[in-house]
């Protein structure tokens, strides 16, 4: 067995995989990763190659993960709603809930719902969390109102809260029953901004996401590929030229949508007559966003760097060293193909399950015309293990994968 450590993914590689030789990726093993390899997988062991699991084998591996984890976090999850805060480190999100409807047969839907205010005292976003509460009253679902973590212009879309928002989704999954393909995020005035920043940014953990009275700021539309997007601004409202900006964006998306048909969905209104305050009628957002789902698993991804940068994006993935603001993935798979047209990271994961694809049969990886890998991949127990460890979301567990490093693929 050859171990080998890029940040967060571990390679076991042996005779049924490509051995990616340590030239090539230019990393030590320090003492440190090793035993971290070993805690990760159970099964492999020096001297021992690691198992290439079945369809069957993967699935029952993932079914257990899942039932580990969610049998330890509960109590955690409990502790959460009980205190209705979320502690991380040093960064906590208080928040209220309500519950609306009857819980469908599968699962429950996630507002989070996020407040305006923004570079003020906090007597100020207080009023404004307490507003948002009233705010919104969806037909299904658990109505969720962070209050800000901080009280500066970009409360909404510092890189702490993605932390804290993924826990949100992860609680209300243990305690709710809410159906992770069901979270939709929506905010008001500053909480526009934050939806403009954190709906493309993490666009893969929401099933449509609605702005109202917010600017973009530097917000990556490309990467709205597969979100569907509503916005809403009253014609009036031109205080940093947000409606202005909405038009800009409607005809951005209506350009993008219509040179990708299967993307860029999204309702755009500029709300006749109406200043910053659009007296409820932004409140058509709700039925709009309920009737999609989230598609975990699309089959083209854009995916462009924020400056609060991520290491995961649908099913890509980049280590720390390549996640760099503005580099941008341009990726899709059909049949047993993965075309790449474009990748600006010098290390990229192309994570794969068997809902994508074949994983018994010959992949082919191309990027730019030139074909960079043919072959068959392995299930690995670890990437399963890790996958989940990463993400907590069952639809981004994945057992096996490709990594192309400085345009040479290999196996994971």
């Amino acid at each position: 067995m050859v171990f080998f450590a890029i940040e967060n993914f571990v390679y076991l590689a042996d005779s049924s995989a490509s051995i990616i030789s340590m030239p090539d990726f230019n990393m030590s093993i320090s003492k440190t990763l090793l035993t971290y390899i070993f805690c990760l997988s159970a099964t492999a062991s020096m001297g021992q190659p690691a198992k290439s699991l079945t369809k069957k084998e993967a699935t029952a591996e993932a079914e257990r993960v899942i039932s580990d984890y969610q049998e330890k976090q509960k109590t955690i999850a409990r502790t959460d709603w009980e205190k209705q805060k979320i502690q991380i480190g040093n960064d906590s999100l208080h928040f209220t809930i309500k519950i609306f409807g009857e819980k469908p047969a599968d699962g429950r839907s996630l507002y989070i719902s996020m407040h305006g205010g923004g570079n003020g005292p906090a007597a100020m976003n207080d009023q404004q969390y307490k507003n948002q509460q009233r705010l919104y009253k969806p037909a299904e679902g658990v109505y969720f109102v962070p209050r800000s973590p901080s009280n500066t212009w970009n409360m909404w879309h510092q890189e702490p809260v993605d932390g804290l928002l993924e826990r949100a989704i992860s609680d209300a999954v243990l305690m709710e029953g809410v159906n992770p393909n069901k979270v939709y995020l929506m905010g008001y005035s500053a909480g526009g901004d934050g939806v403009y920043q954190l709906a493309p940014r993490m666009a893969d953990h929401w099933a449509a996401a609605a702005m109202m009275a917010g600017h973009p700021g530097d917000a990556a539309i490309l990467n709205l590929r597969n979100l569907p997007f509503f916005l809403a601004v009253g014609e009036k409202d031109g205080a940093y030229n947000r409606n202005g900006l909405l038009t800009e964006w409607s005809v951005k998306l209506d350009s993008l949508q219509s040179a990708d048909k299967g993307g860029f969905v999204h309702n755009a209104h500029l709300m006749a007559g109406m200043p910053h305050w659009m007296k409820q009628q932004d409140t058509i957002s709700l039925a709009w966003m309920a009737k999609f789902r989230r598609n975990p698993l699309p089959q083209k991804v854009n995916w462009v760097q924020d400056d609060a940068v991520r290491n995961n994006f649908y099913w890509l993935s980049v280590p720390n060293q390549s996640a760099r603001k503005a580099n941008t993935v341009f990726a899709s798979y059909q049949g047993q193909e993965i075309h790449i047209q474009r990748n600006d990271n010098d290390t990229l994961f192309i994570l794969l399950n068997d809902k994508m694809m074949d994983l018994d049969k010959k992949i082919t990886v191309r990027q730019g015309g030139k074909v960079l890998f043919t072959g068959k991949v392995v299930r690995r127990k670890a990437l399963i293990q890790k996958t989940y460890s990463d993400r907590r979301d069952a639809d981004y567990i994945f057992s096996a994968g490709i990594v192309v490093v400085h345009n040479e693929a290999k196996v994971i």
